[in-house]
């Protein structure tokens, strides 16, 4: 099932969208759809956690700029990494999605 070839359309547009957004930046589930004007931001999570393994699925985040919950230290690694500016906060750190935010532009 892992098979491009086998791939949904909608899930492969989202998977294209996520292989686009620079390393250091990111984009919300609701801001994949929007881009892709189709769907919304539960149909892009459902697409990325069943199909985003082989890409650069830290960088599609939820809004309100927490790590992916039982994902937490392997994005924060990706994070820090590409230098994603993130902001510390009293539950721990959080993607600063004023800056890290990209537009697809």
């Amino acid at each position: 099932m892992g098979r491009m070839d086998e791939l949904p359309e909608y899930a492969e547009r989202v998977l294209d969208v996520a292989e686009r957004i620079p390393p250091g930046r990111v984009m919300t589930y609701g801001d994949v759809a929007e881009w892709l004007g189709e769907g919304g931001p539960r149909q892009v999570g459902r697409a990325m956690s069943l199909y985003g393994g082989a890409v650069p699925w830290w960088r599609v985040v939820r809004a309100d700029g927490v790590p992916l919950p039982g994902h937490e230290l392997r994005a924060l690694e990706h994070y820090r990494t590409e230098a994603t500016p993130l902001r510390e906060t009293s539950a721990g750190p959080r993607i600063d999605m004023r800056r890290a935010r990209w537009d697809g532009g």
